[in-house]
């Protein structure tokens, strides 16, 4: 069981990092989302997103989907450490 909820957290761990680096990568307007490794990332990482952008939109083209997305995960990744 102990080995199941580390390799959970260190998953959420990872998830996290590569949220953050797709919504960083949006500040950058010249990059080509249909070409490796952007395409990879927005598969990996729009699933998860589109959930909360479905809950909150872009307001005025800040998305606060994905810090909450990111919070919710930290929250979750923080709960399951202190198991």
């Amino acid at each position: 069981m102990y080995l199941l909820i580390n390799t959970l957290a260190s998953f959420i761990q990872i998830y996290t990092v590569l949220l953050i680096i797709r919504v960083v990568l949006t500040w950058f307007p010249t990059i080509n989302w249909y070409n490796q490794p952007f395409t990879t990332l927005s598969q990996i990482t729009d699933p998860y997103l589109n959930l909360f952008r479905s809950i909150i939109p872009p307001l005025g083209g800040i998305d606060f989907s994905a810090m909450l997305a990111i919070i919710l995960l930290q929250i979750v990744g923080g709960g399951l450490q202190s198991i």
